[in-house]
């Protein structure tokens, strides 16, 4: 079935169910387990007309989501899973379908939230959407609502 998952965690309440799901599949399966977070590149960004790179406010937002990330791995090795965690910087789809290439991924597994509204959804591109166009491999999104 599934020699390599790559799951995309961000801490989410959807990031966490995906969690769960990953290592029921895993164990199932028998594969290895890769997690990735993306902190996106425009982070550092403040926005004035000329744009204005902040480092501390990167630095920042690195120790935060590499924080999520060592967490999300704690949960995997609690569990009995050995993964591998890597934080990746960039566009959040091109990092995690390169990513995924680069380990030979079979499997990616994302978590979504269902957004309310029309509105919502409309201004709030969706990153598994994304991600299912832009895969070379199979996509499991995992949906709270």
């Amino acid at each position: 079935m599934y020699k390599r998952i790559l799951l995309a965690y961000d801490g989410s309440q959807s990031g966490q169910k995906a969690l769960l799901d990953c290592q029921d599949l895993a164990q199932w399966s028998q594969a290895e387990l890769a997690l990735v977070a993306v902190l996106p590149i425009n982070i550092g960004l403040v926005s004035t007309e000329g744009g204005v790179y902040d480092s501390d406010m990167m630095e920042s937002e690195k120790a935060g989501m590499q924080a999520v990330l060592d967490e999300g791995l704690s949960r995997l090795q609690a569990a009995g899973h050995q993964a591998s965690g890597t934080l990746l910087i960039g566009d959040t789809v091109d990092e995690i379908t390169g990513y995924a290439k680069k380990i030979d991924a079979d499997l990616i597994v994302v978590g979504h939230k269902h957004l309310d509204g029309w509105a919502a959804r409309w201004w709030k591109s969706s990153i598994s959407k994304a991600l299912i166009a832009h895969a070379h491999c199979s996509v499991l999104v995992v949906i709270i609502r």
